[in-house]
């Protein structure tokens, strides 16, 4: 498992969410030579970015549940020791968890939290493999 999974604050996987998948990512392979692989998640359709053999991000679909009119979007997963203890903290000091502490099978644990200026990043705690 690399550091980036490991290491407290360091960012480590970066997600496209977008109305057209294939489109994006037809364009992204042929911009930046990116390899994909498709990993079903359940119910999501997910495709995984790799760079060479490593993987370094996912493009999927807007979720239903999103906010209607969600434009196509990064986003940026920042590691933390503990989720749960993160997202509360990130409430006291003035943000809002916009996405509660949730389990991704066999990943880990993850929120999204917006600082008090309103930027969006998502907090992560991988399983341990």
């Amino acid at each position: 498992m690399s550091d980036a999974y490991t290491t407290h604050g360091a960012f480590s996987w970066n997600e496209l969410m977008t109305t057209d998948p294939a489109k994006a990512k037809a364009f992204y392979a042929a911009l930046l030579g990116w390899t994909l692989e498709e990993a079903p998640m359940g119910h999501t359709h997910y495709t995984l970015i790799k760079v060479g053999e490593t993987p370094v991000g996912g493009i999927m679909g807007i979720p239903p549940g999103a906010p209607e009119g969600m434009p196509p979007n990064w986003g940026a997963y920042v590691t933390v020791d503990d989720v749960d203890a993160a997202a509360q903290k990130a409430a006291e000091l003035g943000g809002h968890v916009c996405v509660p502490p949730t389990d991704i099978a066999g990943v880990g644990r993850f929120c999204v939290i917006a600082d008090p200026q309103g930027a969006v990043v998502s907090l992560i705690t991988y399983s341990k493999k």
